[in-house]
Formats: C-alpha cells, structure tokens, sequence
C-alpha cells in the first residue's frame, strides 16, 4: 500500500507546489488610482436611487409579495454610506470589451459596449456559451479584457488595486459557495462589523430568513464546508444575503436565481430593490421570468450584444430574444 501512496503523495506535492509558485496575472498598478477620489455622481443627478425594476415591483405577475417591511429607505441595508457603501455611487462602463483565451480562433466576447447605472438593473441574457459569465467576471477583474476597456468611476479597472476595486463589488456566481462556520461568520464573510439586525434584514429579502429561524441555533447554526448541509436553493439565498451584507455600489448576479422556484424568485427580485438601492445591479440570467422586468436587457449571442432594450421593445424587434423567450414561455406569458 505505501508504495502506492508515498509515489501519488509525490506527485500531488509537486502540484500543489506549482500552483502555490505560480504569480497572478492580476496585479495592482505601480501607482493605482485611488477611487475614492473619482467617479462620484452628484446627488439628485443621474443615477439617483431608483427600484431598478420597471413598475417598481421587481416581477412580473407577482401579486401578494410581502415587501412592506422593506419599504424604500427603511433598513440598515438601504442605507449605505461607508467605504463601499454609495458614497460616490459608481458607475461600470464597458467599452468595446472583447476577451478571448490565448490561442483561440475566436474571442469570448467581442466588442461589448454597455453601461451599469447606479439605481438601476440591467440584465443580460443568452444561451450556454454566450459569454455571460465571462461578461460577468470583467467587472471585479477576475479576468482582463484582451482589448477595449472596463471602467468604474471613469477609471479603467486596470489602473485600480484590485482589492480597491473589489471593496465596492459584491458578486453572486454561478455556484454559491460557503466557507465552513456559522450562519452568522458566513454572511460576514465580506462584511465583519456587521450587526445581526442587518443579517436578519439580508436573509429577509433574500428570502432567507425563515429557514435559518427554524435552524437549531439560528444565525450560530453550523455551515458545512461547501455549503453541503443546505440545499442548492438554500445556498444561493445565503450567498445572496452574503452579497447584500456588503453593501457594495455594485452588485453582481450570475445566475443566482436558478434554484429557486418561480415564487420565491418572485418574492425575492420584489424585495432586492429596496436592499440594492442606489447601487448598479447586473442580473445574469438564463430564464427570462427572472429578468423580463429589468429596465434594460442586453440579449447575448455568442459572445456580441445582438440586442438591447425592454422586454416588449426586444420582443417587438429582436429575433434572438423572442426565440429565448417563446422556448419558455407561451406566447400570452410573453405578452
């Protein structure tokens, strides 16, 4: 048996030491750009908090949402004023981004051009591969483009710190997961000064909060490395209240809403606003019931922007989106 394990022992060592050797390709600047210093919208101009949903209930067809506890600046979540926290309300611009892998015959993405508003939702959707995570990944600088430019504030990101960068940004990724701890150690995970009152309010709007009060020992419950004692729904609320304990200027959803059944989805993007207030929100999506009602949807299709507009505006002019669309919904859903 020892002959067997001492060798593959080796050679995971190896590995592992190669990969602890290896330097990032993301690096802070020599002489990075300070963001508190640029790219505040004044107040009452352009980017004044708004719901960031049209009509101002986050869904569509969802009656009998319970948000009134969660009216529009009611909550410690709604009021953000510290570092991270709305001071300067940033904006995120894309401009001409195209990323593509080494030695690939085509690029990810290709000349994507749009830009996030403070207090409001944009949304983007497409097929697998369209390149929405990638998309996604450019704006805290997980990745850099490989031509054009990402902004915040009016600064590329790439002459920013990238944990100064990343302070202002709270993402949701495809794959919720949660470090081993408690409830409570997991939603302060980006934020650790803060107070349970504020976690509770986070669960709630991610709707949330009902499970973890019939959890033995509530916010101490314990979190299995992974996140595997929950539920794939039940992750991605918790990593969703884990966003919005941040209380970043940017909040960033890939696709986090696709465990979750249509009624909670409801309930929860009826909620978010109010949590979300005055921050530029990026909503991911695959099913359009999640993003029909976003103020501005970007239709994705192999990695171009192929269209942009409202749910009825793309509806009446884009093909792409209109096949997305009637693949899930009849044509009086659609409507």
């Amino acid at each position: 048996m020892m002959f067997m394990m001492v060798p593959r022992a080796q050679v995971s060592a190896e590995r592992i030491g190669a990969v602890l050797a290896t330097e990032p390709e993301i690096v802070a600047p020599a002489e990075p750009v300070r963001l508190a210093t640029v790219g505040a919208v004044p107040a009452g101009g352009a980017g004044a908090p708004g719901d960031g949903w049209r009509g101002g209930n986050g869904f569509h067809g969802g009656d009998g949402a319970d948000v009134s506890r969660l009216r529009a600046g009611d909550g410690a979540l709604g009021r953000h004023d510290g570092a991270g926290g709305r001071a300067g309300r940033l904006a995120v611009e894309l401009d001409g981004a195209t990323f593509g892998y080494a030695g690939a015959q085509a690029p990810v993405l290709r000349d994507v051009t749009l830009r996030l508003e403070p207090g409001r939702t944009t949304a983007v959707i497409g097929s697998t591969g369209a390149g929405k995570t990638t998309l996604v990944n450019l704006v805290p600088r997980l990745i850099d483009v490989t031509a054009g430019a990402v902004r915040l504030g009016g600064v590329d990101v790439r002459d920013l710190d990238p944990h100064d960068l990343r302070e202002h940004v709270a993402l949701v990724p495809q794959k919720a997961y949660l470090f081993s701890g408690t409830v409570a150690s997991t939603l302060r995970h980006g934020r650790p000064d803060a107070t349970d009152a504020e976690l509770w309010e986070a669960l709630e709007v991610a709707q949330a909060r009902d499970f973890v009060e019939a959890l033995p020992g509530g916010l101490d419950a314990p979190v299995e490395q992974g996140g595997t004692n929950f539920s794939g729904g039940q992750r991605q609320r918790l990593a969703i209240a884990r966003a919005l304990v941040r209380r970043a200027d940017i909040y960033l959803f890939d696709d986090s809403f696709s465990a979750l059944d249509y009624a909670t989805d409801a309930r929860l993007r009826a909620a978010l606003p109010r949590a979300t207030r005055g921050a530029a929100v990026l909503v991911v999506a695959q099913r359009v019931a999640t993003i029909r009602d976003a103020e501005t949807i970007v239709v994705l299709d192999a990695g171009q922007v192929v269209g942009t507009g409202t749910h009825h505006e793309l509806m009446d002019t884009n093909a792409t989106y209109q096949e997305i669309v009637l693949s899930q919904l009849s044509a009086e859903e659609a409507a």
